[in-house]
């Protein structure tokens, strides 16, 4: 379980076929931490400190450290500095691309994902949860909709009683094509009125990939928790964050897997969200203090975190229909 979260690799090569084939129950129970079993600790801390690629980048940041005393401004340090916060000579290019055009470099324009958020009245959550598992599983399943459904999540750390949606549409005009279809379906009237009653509140942002994140997760079922981390920017920062969290990720991809990264476009403005997955609460512990183990991300933080508003995170569980589990 734990080495697998570890070794994962992304798959944006692969085709995106976001499918579910879960059997609508009536539900008895909401999801929660009882579906989570703990990764033996020890096993995954050795685990972690023999990985190869671990060990080599922390020899290297050691050797620059050294390196730095005798020739600070090249030597190792400076080509491990260039490597871990500007990247290939590729990165380099898209940075400068990502200076010429925002729209174009900023953004993976093949997709535009929807990020539904519902605030469910606590009496009300078994209710919910049968609704949505009968009505999502539809529209995902239908191939007349240019929709896929990534991930469905309960919140059981943060905003509590919140569930969290996220759509995959084929650009703007897949999700115009969808919310036609849907909306001439009988059945989808009936389920909005069955469901406006069940909740306290319904919030929908409309965003983009990062395109440095190299694609949203395929569905998978790895089991654990998922980390959904929000963060309002201050207007007119998004590009700034875009360019160290560029940087920054390469050191994240090491030691933790990550799920998507957006911003949002429509709807709460200067809001990103990423998304991370845990075998569970220690395991995202342990790998975010290996993280700060490697060169760069010390860095990404200081510079992002003057750009925040404000910040949230969130620990979610995925329901039983959702792709991403």
């Amino acid at each position: 379980m734990a080495s697998s979260l570890f070794t994962c690799g992304r798959q944006s090569c692969r085709a995106r076929l976001f499918t579910t084939s879960a059997i609508v129950r009536k539900s008895t129970r909401l999801p929660s931490f009882a579906e989570i079993r703990a990764i033996k600790l020890k096993q995954y801390a050795e685990e972690i400190e023999k990985d190869s690629t671990l060990q080599e980048l922390k020899k290297e940041a050691t050797d620059a450290r050294k390196n730095d005393l005798i020739t600070p401004s090249g030597g190792l340090a400076n080509r491990l500095i260039k490597s871990f916060l500007y990247g290939s000579p590729k990165t380099k290019l898209e940075v400068e691309q990502l200076e010429q055009s925002y729209s174009t470099t900023l953004m993976r324009g093949k997709y535009v994902h929807e990020v539904v958020t519902h605030k469910v009245i606590p009496d009300k959550a078994l209710e919910y949860l049968d609704l949505v598992s009968e009505m999502y599983p539809m529209i995902a399943g239908d191939k007349n909709n240019e929709v896929h459904l990534v991930g469905s999540w309960r919140t059981l750390i943060g905003d509590m009683d919140t569930y969290v949606h996220i759509w995959e549409y084929k650009g703007y005009p897949g999700f115009h094509h969808t919310q036609n279809v849907v909306h001439a379906n009988p059945k989808y009237i009936r389920y909005l009125e069955r469901l406006r009653p069940l909740l306290r509140s319904r919030e929908s942002d409309l965003a983009q990939e990062f395109s440095f994140w190299g694609g949203t997760a395929q569905p998978h079922h790895f089991g654990g928790i998922f980390e959904l981390r929000t963060y309002d920017l201050q207007a007119g920062k998004l590009m700034e964050w875009e360019q160290h969290w560029r940087k920054g990720i390469e050191c994240r991809r090491q030691v933790m897997e990550p799920v998507g990264a957006w911003f949002s476009q429509l709807g709460r403005l200067n809001r990103v969200y990423h998304l991370w997955q845990f075998a569970d609460l220690e395991h995202r512990k342990i790998s975010r203090e290996k993280c700060w183990e490697l060169p760069g991300w010390a860095e990404t933080v200081h510079e992002t975190i003057k750009l925040i508003n404000t910040m949230e995170s969130n620990i979610l569980v995925p329901l039983k229909f959702s792709p991403l589990r």
